[in-house]
Parts: C-alpha cells; structure tokens; sequence
C-alpha cells in the first residue's frame, strides 16, 4: 500500500514541471498574435495620427466616405474642404483617410511589402 503512495507522490512531482510546459504553446501563440497582428496595427494607427496632425491648407485628401476635396480651414477637430466650386463641407479630422495622388483620382497608398 506505500509503494502506491509513494508512487502517486512522484507523479505529483514530475506533473508539476508538465503543467508549466503546457503554458508555453500559448506564450508562442500570443508572441505571433502581436508580432503577425498587433505591432503592424500599431504601426498603421501611429503613422495615420502623424498624417492627420501634418494637414495643411491646400492639401488635397479623401475622406473615408469617398469625398474628395482640397482643405480649405483646420481647427483641432474640423476640417474645411472644398469638394466643387465654392461647395465647402466640414468634416471630423478623425473621418479624413488619406492623401489624394498625383494623378487626382486614386488615394496615395504606399505599397506593401511582400512577407510584411
């Protein structure tokens, strides 16, 4: 009756180490989670806020509607943009997505890289 006792106790001993290994697949998950998904999303919203806070009068940009339009006045939180010929409009800063490019018609999107 020991020798199943004891037997027991060193089963204890040895699932002890295996319970902490068991957690290692999940710190190897969370690890590509943020460098696959996280770090690039981070990366996306910083060079966005540093696109918003760079807009000037006379820049030409789009709106995540789709409206396209020349900023014509900036306060902190609204902008002025003048869609067609004295037609002005005045949206979020937060609402604006990106530059126009050079061609007036396509929104300038840097291309990315292959493998990330």
């Amino acid at each position: 009756m020991t020798g199943v006792a004891f037997a027991a106790d060193g089963g204890l001993l040895a699932g002890g180490a295996g319970g902490f290994a068991s957690f290692i697949p999940l710190i190897l998950i969370f690890g590509v989670f943020y460098f696959m998904l996280i770090r690039p999303q981070q990366k996306q919203a910083k060079l966005q806020q540093q696109f918003l806070n760079d807009l000037k009068n006379g820049n030409k940009v789009v709106t995540k509607g789709g409206v396209h339009g020349t900023i014509t006045g900036l306060t902190d939180s609204v902008i002025t943009l003048e869609i067609a010929d004295n037609v002005r409009i005045k949206v979020s800063r937060s609402s604006i997505g990106g530059p126009i490019g050079k061609d007036g018609t396509a929104p300038a999107v840097p291309a990315k890289k292959a493998g990330g």
